[in-house]
């Protein structure tokens, strides 16, 4: 058995001697242990030992010889799986004067069992269920034999769903299987992963005192059962649970939400290895109330369980739309009420068998119309009331029958039941504010009870069945039977107490959970929300949501700033000002990486944080909001309203003399200017980017503005150099911009470099080094889930599959990246990825459609002023007209012309000779050889370096067919129109 595993046992035969503890006789070590029932030789007496040993089942091997280890009810209760059993019967034991139920200790229990919570025992009798536990034995039999299942089951509030899970449990608790259990709850339906961390920490054993190291070893002692390569997972999981690990691993280099999709795989093979050992039963309870981030996971596990032997089951509440029943694997299954019949002989299980009058059983099973929970509830109502006599064999009415003796409804019958309670009521109610779980620690420092109080109320609840319990206290942990009991509970709270008794719960965390609110910030923020103070609540939502974002659970951190940011009515007004600043910043995050930059919601989010930075005067804050505008505008590719913002954020970094902020407002302001076509400007700015930069001290500026601004300048210098005329400076500086981002390991700065780097080399037609930049941003992009990339690298690639000979399957590839592009609310490259898409359709002879895609296109120029593509899109039209069933040269003509006018306009001379070279070449056809030297020969003068690109080269080779030619010199023609 592995350290610090809890378990609970009993020894017959095994007596200490004078002046040694059982404790030392089993060979207590380092880890939580033993509690439970001793059955000594000669009287009956419990023993309580609590300590820790590494190896409990070999030690009690070497302790005594097989069938000497035996057990009785209760502790069989508390051991649940963790020791393999067989049951002896009704046995005579010494120092009991009846015979007693027991089972003799086999060995130990199939490692993965400890994964899986232990629950008490006191469960509804099951009745009116054949059929339906039926349907799932026979899943269970499929899912054993290989082919996975996945059972939903629905049903209204008490209908018996849990009932129906333990039932199974019961059945299959002879057969060797691993049983996984999930609880979502209602209040933690924003905390991603709430169900699997509950689950991991009650598997690994977590005590609440244990060091983080301690804490590790646990985790990865448990995943050993599971997976073979510990190390490549236990980060990820150790990550997910908060525990510290830079003493053992190093830090995990990927985007957040790269980290989530890592997790969630890893969470899904832990289910497949222990399936690799023995069947695995993982159930999902109350899925209603799953928070986003355990319905993907369950997204991935019902994807991938249809060849292992596990049977998924899946209970939630009518209301819920399971997204799941288009799979084949997957049935679902709906609970209905019990019959009058069917509820009549629950009652009877109820009663031991001894009958009711029958105006009180009419009553319960007319009252409780079929529903298990309000039979069971009513009728210990009436059995713990004193309206019956017991007569033995039956129960009579101990008096008349009064009016309004029996609850009508099954909170009535709950209250009642509380009520009788007396002491056990306040408990109930402290409890209830926690949650539907909660442990004797918190307890007791929430109630402020003296702790006999505390002890006597928490047994009188378990004695009703109200509330469940698991070890012994002060580890303790209970459960309220059912979230209606809680709510009942909860529900007998009048305002004012109950926000005293948050309040005290969230101070209790703070002060003694310390581990528990770095985790669960949302926890303390649900508190202090019911509690009624704002501030507090408001500072751990917006705790909460940061730290859902470094997890990439966008949409938990949305739901919990918008907590944040409804709360903040109740502050005053000098107070909500900054606060708001701060959930808006967190919100703009949380939109843009959920809807998308160009998302309006995400605009909004950053205006407001704006003009609040504007009314704090907060200059910290603004830079990156300022930021987040002009991404938002730019991407969406509204020029005018970026170029606002970008001057806007230069002229403040200069009033203010900020340094970093200068170097990201030049970044900004070349990357404005380039996408518009003003080249020379783009280049002075991209220029004094580098030269404000300063590696020590502004390396750290990636984190807060996406890409490190020197590798966005380096990028974007790569272009306009590219344009302007000095390819080979141009090709310098998009390789420095790629060593330098990958020198940095910044991921979205990598993938911002490769993305300049595919466009760079498809400017200059170099096809294959393009499909490797493309091809390796679309597996960074796959890898680190980064849609906003991943879509333009379809594009480059499917430019460059069109170029090798692959023009359907590029084409395609082009078809599919515009339509990603769009789907992240980008207009932004439109006209670019529009002309390449037109080219290939001329390549494939659909000549019409890439006329109309590069109209497209220039409309979107003239509509957004992104120019800086615009003179390649007048060639791009040329050259299609060239390929027309009836080609118009004329027309072809005046595009090229076009084309070179727009380009000088821009200084852009590469563009400039592309264009000169497509109409020199027509005119030589035309057999004007003399007008397409005196074309060529004044631009290609002009150029002082990348003699070797394809351009250039192309350009010459023209010039020397023209050269050769008798032809006499003509003026070089007009082509300004």
């Amino acid at each position: 058995m592995r350290a610090g595993l809890a378990a609970v046992v009993a020894v017959h035969g095994l007596l200490s001697p004078p002046g040694e503890t059982l404790a030392a006789r089993v060979g207590i070590a380092t880890g939580p242990v033993v509690v439970g029932e001793l059955i000594g030789e000669g009287a009956a007496r419990e023993e309580t030992v609590v300590g820790d040993t590494p190896n409990l089942a070999a030690r009690l091997q070497t302790l005594a010889e097989p069938g000497t280890v035996v057990i009785g009810a209760r502790t069989r209760e508390l051991i649940g799986g963790l020791f393999d059993l067989a049951e002896l019967g009704m046995k005579i034991l010494k120092g009991f004067p009846v015979p007693v139920r027991a089972w003799r200790v086999v060995g130990e229990g199939a490692a993965e069992s400890r994964f899986e919570a232990l629950h008490g025992s006191d469960l509804t009798p099951l009745v009116g269920r054949e059929h339906e536990i039926g349907l799932l034995l026979e899943h269970w039999e499929r899912a054993k034999e290989g082919e996975g299942q996945v059972v939903l089951l629905a049903g209204e509030p008490g209908i018996g769903k849990s009932r129906l899970v333990r039932a199974l449990r019961g059945r299959l608790e002879n057969e060797p299987h691993t049983a996984l259990s999930h609880y979502c709850s209602p209040h933690h339906q924003t905390s991603p992963l709430y169900p699997v961390i509950g689950l991991l920490e009650r598997a690994a054993g977590f005590a609440a005192d244990d060091p983080a190291a301690t804490r590790l070893d646990k985790l990865e002692a448990l995943l050993a059962l599971s997976a073979d390569d510990v190390i490549a997972v236990a980060p990820l999981l150790a990550a997910l649970l908060s525990l510290e690990t830079a003493a053992r691993y190093p830090p995990l280099e990927m985007s957040p939400h790269r980290q989530k999709e890592r997790t969630l795989e890893a969470l899904v093979n832990q289910v497949l290895g222990l399936a690799a050992r023995r069947p695995v039963l993982a159930m999902y309870e109350d899925a209603h109330w799953a928070d986003p981030t355990s319905l993907e996971l369950l997204d991935f596990l019902v994807d991938r369980v249809q060849d292992a032997p596990v049977l998924v089951l899946i209970t939630f509440r009518p209301e819920f739309a399971p997204p799941w029943t288009r799979h084949a694997h997957v049935t679902a299954l709906t609970l209905s009420r019990l019959s009058r019949r069917q509820g009549a002989a629950m009652v009877a299980r109820l009663s031991g068998g001894k009958a009711l009058p029958p105006a009180v059983l009419d009553q319960i099973v007319a009252k409780t119309d079929g529903v298990p929970l309000f039979v069971e509830e009513l009728t210990r109502t009436v059995l713990e009331a004193n309206l019956l006599r017991d007569e033995g064999d039956h129960y009579a009415l101990a008096g008349p029958l009064p009016p309004m003796a029996i609850p009508a409804t099954l909170q009535e019958s709950l209250l009642a039941r509380l009520d009788r309670l007396a002491p056990a009521r306040e408990v109930a109610q402290v409890a209830a504010a926690i949650g539907r779980e909660f442990s004797h620690e918190l307890l007791a420092i929430a109630a402020a009870l003296p702790e006999s109080d505390l002890q006597a109320g928490l047994d009188d609840l378990v004695g009703s069945g109200l509330v469940f319990r698991r070890g012994t206290p002060p580890q303790a942990t209970y459960s309220f039977k059912h979230v209606l009991v809680q709510d009942t509970a909860y529900a007998t709270l009048v305002r004012a107490k109950r926000q005293r008794l948050h309040a005290r719960i969230a101070a209790a965390l703070e002060q003694h959970f310390p581990e528990r609110v770095q985790a669960q910030p949302e926890l303390l923020a649900h508190h202090y929300m019911e509690a009624g103070l704002a501030e507090p609540a408001i500072d751990y939502w917006l705790r909460a949501g940061q730290r859902a974002i470094t997890r990439s659970a966008m949409t938990e951190a949305l739901a919990q700033l918008r907590n944040g940011l409804d709360l903040l009515a109740d502050l005053p007004e000098v107070d909500r000002a900054r606060r708001e600043l701060d959930l808006q910043v967190a919100s703009g995050v949380a939109l843009m990486a959920t809807q998308g930059w160009a998302a309006p919601e995400a605009g909004r989010a950053n205006a407001r944080a704006r003009k609040l930075c504007e009314q704090l005067g907060a200059t910290a804050q603004l830079w990156p909001v300022l930021y987040g505008q002009w991404v938002f505008h730019g991407v969406r590719g509204e020029h005018n309203a970026a170029q606002n913002v970008a001057d806007e954020f230069l002229r403040r970094a200069q009033d203010h003399h900020d340094t970093s902020a200068a170097v990201v407002a030049h970044r900004i302001c070349g990357t404005g200017a380039l996408w518009r076509g003003e080249l020379s400007a783009a280049r002075i700015h991209l220029q004094q980017t580098l030269a404000l930069y300063d590696r020590q001290e502004h390396h750290s500026l990636a984190s807060l503005y996406v890409q490190d601004p020197r590798v966005a300048a380096l990028s974007g210098l790569s272009w306009t150099l590219f344009a302007l005329g000095y390819p080979e400076q141009a090709r310098t500086r998009s390789r420095e911009a790629l060593d330098a981002a990958r020198e940095l390991a910044h991921l979205s700065t990598v993938a911002y470099a490769l993305l300049f780097a595919s466009f760079f080399e498809q400017y200059r037609l170099a096809w294959r080094e393009a499909k490797d930049r493309a091809e390796a941003l679309v597996e960074l992009s796959t890898e680190q889930g980064f849609p906003h990339f991943l879509a333009p690298a379809m594009v480059i690639r499917g430019w460059a599959l069109t170029q090798s000979g692959e023009a359907e399957t590029g084409l395609a590839q082009l078809r599919q990246g515009l339509p990603g592009w769009r789907a992240t609310g980008a207009g932004l490259y439109e006209p670019y990825f529009l002309g390449l898409q037109a080219e290939a359709c001329g390549c494939l002879g659909a000549v019409e459609e890439g006329l109309e895609m590069v109209a497209k296109a220039l409309d979107r120029v003239e509509e957004t002023g992104e120019g800086w593509f615009e003179a390649e899109l007048h060639r791009i039209m040329g050259e299609l007209m060239l390929r027309l069933p009836k080609p118009d040269p004329t027309a072809a003509e005046a595009r090229f012309g076009h084309a070179a006018a727009r380009a000088r306009q821009q200084g852009a001379k590469l563009w400039e000779l592309r264009a000169a070279t497509h109409l020199a070449r027509l005119w030589k056809q035309q057999g004007r050889c003399g007008e397409a030297r005196d074309l060529l020969t004044p631009l290609y003068s002009q150029f002082t370096e990348g003699f070797g690109s394809l351009d250039l080269q192309t350009a010459r080779a023209i010039l020397q067919e023209t050269t050769a030619s008798s032809e006499p010199k003509n003026p070089i023609p007009n082509i300004s129109s």
